[in-house]
């Protein structure tokens, strides 16, 4: 697999670039080729108990073999500090609040807000109380990482463009790097879902609030339990448009703002789907897997084998593949040759709002069941490159820090997981050594990591489900989705469930398992897992009944479920659009009209019948609950639509009964409501040169994946460091997930213990260097569905890490 031409093209420019901002002459070479990660030779290195070997083949996947895990930690610590130093720093820096010291103050805000967490407080407190095991695996990452950096004959470029220095790595800061999982993965560390349904009940009849919030139950898919109810619409004498004074949203930009979190906005999740060892050749369970998160250059995962000595493994060799977490030394997702593991975020609800009552008369107490407690506060420095410091005192409560006020006006303080010492921890890496899908399913709840749906598939056939995660809170005396007050006896998190009560599922009858962000469970199982704002579910379905399809799977198989980019959800907007525009004769909609009366019902590039039924869609969305936005922004200003399931169910059943109470006044029927829809749709795409018929989905959905430094450089330098901006098929309510920047991570398919049939792609690029042979290796695989293989090609650079000598020998 030859490097593409333009990132040979892209190693001529960046050169060009240091010697205009080194004012090095020749020496920006020397500069810039001085950073680059070595790939060959022998290094001696204090730290190693014995010689690791680093292979690497044409995408750069590493191969680490040693004769131990720590040596290999050690080493992999080496790697990821030589290939991926910026990308690291950027993620211990980001839950800590400390970007604007290393990139000014663009990032000031940001820091400002996760700073209100005191992470790095949080994660040293974790570090301290970790096993000696697990310090000492840290320990081991930490010291390989730093000889790594070390080793570099020129600091990572990245610094070079900044002007700074990098700073040497902790234990603790492998870490935060999980901290910034938790931050991805549960809406940036601040429950915006709570304080949006709380200014909804303040604003509006609870019974209408149920009903705009309902999920859908024609689009769910669980793994166990029933649908949800149907919802049931308020009669007139609980709320009637027509009987309540005229709002108005400000304007029609700020209406699609504050329905974007439902409508438009990225949703980060993923799918993962098992079938069991029956329904495979060589009666192997399968699993694929594909992690759907913001996408950069270089990709946030990094393509690794590990080989090392273990006695639980066949043959006494430990042998394991998939994508490790630079900055930790885990092997994430992948397959260890008895077993395959893979992840989707579970959206279970790991966080609650408390009302803090403070004392009247010493606004620095608040009340507790026992009484009164006092206030802890903390004077936050915030370093910003180039400018003074700012200081941000944090209030902290029993419960969390005060990070934002209720409907009312009081102060409530955030109870979060990821703000706890006991939720972090590297039992992960405990899968790496797991012989069978019970065994990996058992470790779940000790794992100190953001809950997730793990899917597991082992050698011997069998397949299972459970969430992982080892502070699940126990609740009781309050509504979890409602800020409320924990200052009542028996209120609030009252303990962590055990790991028999946490939701499980092994080998499942018709050997099938899959999650996409969907709910999963029913009764007492969801009331353990919360709600934290689940997809719609036509994801889940769609895998679900892809897997029923079929009685016998290759991997292919599996990848070309995780490719799936038809349209299911829009079917019945496409004929909604049709019998509305049927006997219309303005001609600009029966344009509309006949654009979309061949309907392929797939989200492709070149799909322009797609873009417009979507767009209708979305111009009805807004139509129908403009009036309940304004409402409630009367009040609340701010306001924004929960980024729950989103309120497909509510309008659908709005347009099918069509109450004419709850139809905003502007409209006489619900007919004209959807012809004014359509005109929307005519009056914003059709105006753009070559009008509808040039308005294929392709040219906004985009693949957009860009290196963090890009918007800080010129335009076509820029455009160099990224990779190339192509239309991309899929959308956010199918298997292939993909809006720009955002997308599948990866895509893994396995089978434990036949790797070499194994399928892994991703985007970005393994290396963060341009001049790397590996930058941007395998991305246009992964924008193409190129079935790239798990495993490592023919080697074509080996580095040997040996451990100095010692003295007397």
């Amino acid at each position: 697999m030859k490097t593409p031409r333009r990132f040979r093209w892209l190693r001529f420019t960046l050169l060009t670039l240091l010697v205009v901002v080194l004012g090095a002459g020749a020496g920006g070479w020397l500069l810039l080729a001085g950073s680059r990660a070595a790939l060959e030779g022998e290094r001696h290195l204090a730290g190693l108990q014995d010689s690791v070997s680093i292979s690497r083949d044409t995408l750069g996947t590493v191969t680490v073999e040693g004769k131990s895990r720590d040596d290999v930690s050690f080493a992999l610590g080496y790697v990821h500090a030589q290939e991926r130093y910026f990308a690291m720093d950027l993620m211990r820096r980001l839950p800590a609040g400390e970007l604007s010291e290393l990139v000014g103050k663009a990032a000031v805000e940001v820091d400002l807000n996760h700073r209100r967490h005191r992470l790095r407080a949080v994660v040293k407190a974790a570090y301290a109380q970790l096993s000696a095991e697990q310090k000492y695996h840290l320990d081991r990452y930490r010291d390989g990482v730093n000889a790594g950096l070390a080793d570099l004959r020129v600091r990572p470029w990245e610094y070079l463009l900044l002007g700074a220095r990098p700073q040497s790595w902790r234990s603790e800061d492998s870490l935060l790097v999980i901290a910034a999982m938790y931050l991805d993965l549960n809406s940036d560390g601040r429950d915006e879902q709570e304080l949006r349904y709380a200014q909804m009940r303040a604003a509006l009849p609870g019974p209408l609030v149920d009903v705009l919030l309902a999920p859908d139950p024609q689009w769910e898919a669980p793994l166990k339990g029933e649908l949800s109810r149907q919802p049931v619409i308020p009669s007139a004498d609980i709320w009637d448009l027509r009987q309540q004074p005229q709002a108005s949203v400000r304007d029609v930009d700020g209406l699609a703002t504050a329905l974007a979190p439902a409508l438009e906005d990225v949703r980060l999740g993923s799918n993962s789907f098992a079938v069991a060892g029956n329904l495979t050749e060589s009666g192997v369970a399968m699993l694929a897997n594909d992690m759907h998160l913001s996408l950069r250059v270089p990709n946030i995962w990094f393509r690794a084998r590990l080989r090392y000595a273990d006695p639980t493994a066949p043959n006494g060799q430990r042998d394991a593949s998939g994508v490790t977490l630079p900055g930790t030394p885990a092997l994430v997702v992948g397959s260890n040759g008895q077993v395959a593991w893979g992840f989707t975020n579970s959206y279970g609800d790991w966080q609650d709002w408390v009302r803090v009552l403070r004392d009247p008369n010493q606004p620095n107490r608040y009340k507790v069941p026992e009484g009164w407690a006092s206030i802890e506060s903390h004077d936050e420095p915030i370093r910003i490159k180039g400018e003074p410091a700012r200081s941000l005192k944090v209030e902290v409560t029993r419960w969390g820090p005060i990070m934002a006020t209720d409907a009312d006006g009081t102060p409530l303080a955030l109870a979060w997981i990821g703000g706890l010492p006991r939720a972090y921890n590297l039992e992960l890496m405990q899968l790496e050594h797991t012989a069978d899908t019970r065994a990996a399913l058992d470790l779940a709840p000790s794992m100190g990591m953001p809950p997730q749906n793990l899917l597991v598939a082992d050698s011997a056939g069998h397949i299972g489900w459970t969430v992982t995660g080892n502070s699940m809170p126990l609740r009781a005396g309050f509504d979890p989705l409602q800020p409320a007050d924990w200052s009542q006896p028996g209120s609030g998190w009252t303990g962590w469930a055990m790991p028999s009560q946490y939701p499980r599922i092994e080998n499942p009858e018709d050997g099938r398992l899959w999650t996409a962000n969907n709910r999963t469970t029913d009764g007492a199982d969801l009331s353990l897992l919360g709600n934290g704002g689940y997809d719609l579910g036509a994801r889940a379905q769609q895998i679900r009944d892809d897997l029923r399809a079929g009685n016998r799977f290759t991997p292919g198989n599996l990848l070309d479920i995780q490719l799936d980019h038809r349209a299911l959800w829009l079917d019945r907007w496409q004929r909604l659009l049709q019998d509305t525009l049927a006997g219309n004769n303005d001609p600009e909609l029966q344009s509309l009209r006949q654009l979309t009366a061949s309907w392929h019902s797939l989200a492709a590039v070149d799909s322009v019948d797609y873009r417009l039924v979507r767009a209708f869609r979305t111009q009805v969305h807004e139509a129908v609950l403009a009036p309940f936005v304004a409402r409630v922004q009367q009040d609340h200003p701010d306001f924004r639509w929960p980024r729950s399931s989103g309120p497909e169910a509510a309008v659908w059943m709005l347009l099918h009964e069509r109450p004419a109470h709850l139809l905003d006044t502007r409209y006489a029927n619900w007919d004209e409501l959807l012809i004014a829809a359509a005109h929307q749709v005519v009056e914003q795409l059709g105006q753009q040169p070559g009008g509808l018929a040039a308005r294929n989905w392709g040219e906004i959905n985009r693949s957009a994946v860009n290196h963090p430094l890009a918007r800080a450089l010129p335009g076509p330098i820029a455009r160099l460091l990224n990779m190339p901006d192509e239309p991309v098929p899929g959308d956010n309510n199918m298997p292939r997930v993909a809006q720009p920047g955002v997308g599948a991570s990866e895509r893994l398919v396995v089978m434990p213990g036949r790797e070499a049939q194994g399928i892994l792609h991703m985007p970005g690029g393994q290396s963060d260097h341009p001049l790397s042979p590996f930058y941007g290796a395998g991305h246009e695989d992964w924008v193409h569905g190129l079935p790239t293989p798990l495993l490592p090609g023919p080697t074509r650079y080996t580095l040997t890490l040996s451990p100095t000598a010692k003295p007397g020998r």
